[in-house]
């Protein structure tokens, strides 16, 4: 097959860079090459079902990976209200829950067969179930070997994506591969939104339990890399939630996540409060210590952690025993054994380096025509529709500026 745009990968950038490629040049012959059975299906399981299309505080804090403000110059380009009138245009319009935008359906669905339907409008050709194996340079254009035919194109855009999800969700890191052998410089990836596992005596104790706390990840040395309120869930292997997902791309085995149980309080009030307690209950044995203060079994862990015996009387607590309880509601320490990997990660920390890229048309610098968007670079954004605001930016410039180079 001969093409003027080829785009490896029908995800969220992919659909979004043929989109822009064919309403930039409409006599351009665009090609998807996808390797699921249809394109989107990372889409339609995005935000649990609902799709978390965009978030109002999109900024460079938000980004993370080598250079975090490679992104801007595509963000200028193609800006949150460009991203409201784009899905408006083509039946989805966006609401917001906060600053998080959701399809007015609240159905991702809807969002995959929106960018479809508008592929085809344009006269887009998808090919699914194509796995591309190779890519070589041919004259001034790309060769695309795939498993089952072979593509030329005048220009080519790498929206692949990484590892995270796994092979069920089309992301088995082949193209990145094929474009390190190409020579562009890389970051090693790894997973990132994903849970984290830790030491496993107390949490597999306080399993299916949640609590807002304020989350630190430490390395070995004890200095801060990131910190992150929410939600945090008690699980088997480890913890959970909005703000544990926010922090583990930069967990490390051998760090440090600490929990402040107690995020409302100071510790020397909070102290003040547990001797009040002492007073007022001092007829209870310890296991109803906190019991009212905090979830229950939570609370008879923390006790456990601070050696107090659960079988004691309230009224027997010593003030040194009241300010270890203290100092564990205030810094719940697990160690960092490990995360759930790219199967169970929302995005991929790492990629290819964005500083072999430009980042007004997200072409190569090494190989003209050759255009890299999505999780495939070095760019990875915090949960909330950050990931996909990235995908919606990058795709309109990369397709754009792919189309105007054909027409040379």
């Amino acid at each position: 097959m001969n093409c003027d745009v080829c785009i490896i990968g029908g995800g969220a950038a992919g659909l979004m860079a043929a989109i822009s490629a064919k309403t930039a040049s409409p006599e351009a012959s665009v090609l998807i090459l996808e390797k699921l059975p249809r394109v989107g299906k990372k889409i339609s399981v995005t935000g649990n079902g609902r799709c978390n299309i965009t978030n109002k505080r999109a900024d460079v804090s938000n980004y993370h990976g080598k250079n975090p403000s490679f992104i801007l110059s595509a963000f200028k380009q193609f800006t949150l209200d460009d991203t409201e009138r784009f899905f408006e245009q083509i039946g989805t319009p966006i609401i917001y829950e906060g600053d998080k935008g959701y399809p007015a359906s609240l159905q991702a669905a809807s969002v995959t067969d929106a960018l479809r339907f508008r592929c085809d409008e344009l006269g887009v050709v998808t090919e699914c179930e194509q796995k591309v194996c190779d890519i070589k340079k041919q004259g001034d254009g790309y060769l695309v070997i795939t498993d089952k035919c072979r593509v030329s194109a005048k220009a080519l855009i790498c929206s692949a994506g990484m590892l995270s999800g796994g092979e069920k969700l089309g992301s088995d890191g082949a193209v990145f591969g094929i474009l390190k052998n190409m020579g562009i410089k890389t970051v090693t990836p790894s997973p990132a939104i994903v849970q984290i596992k830790t030491d496993t005596e107390y949490v597999r104790q306080l399993k299916g339990i949640k609590v807002d706390a304020f989350v630190t990840v430490k390395d070995k040395n004890g200095n801060v890399k990131r910190n992150d309120f929410g939600e945090v869930l008690f699980c088997d292997y480890g913890i959970s939630g909005p703000p544990v997902l926010q922090v583990s791309g930069d967990c490390e085995n051998g760090d440090i996540i600490t929990l402040d149980l107690m995020p409302r309080y100071e510790e020397n009030t909070l102290f003040e409060a547990l001797l009040l307690r002492k007073k007022n209950l001092k007829n209870r044995t310890c296991d109803e210590f906190l019991s009212g203060f905090i979830n229950k079994r939570l609370g008879q862990v923390v006790l456990k952690m601070a050696n107090v015996p659960l079988t004691k009387s309230v009224d027997a607590l010593n003030n040194k025993e009241i300010k270890d309880v203290c100092r564990i509601l205030k810094d719940f320490s697990l160690f960092v054994r490990g995360n759930g990997g790219f199967i169970n990660s929302q995005v991929t920390k790492g990629g290819l380096l964005c500083d072999d890229f430009y980042d007004d048309t997200l072409m190569c610098k090494k190989h003209k025509g050759l255009f890299a968007v999505g999780e495939i670079l070095d760019i990875d954004g915090d949960c909330g529709g950050f990931n996909l605001q990235w995908a919606w930016s990058s795709g309109f410039v990369a397709g754009r500026a792919a189309a105007k180079y054909t027409e040379r």
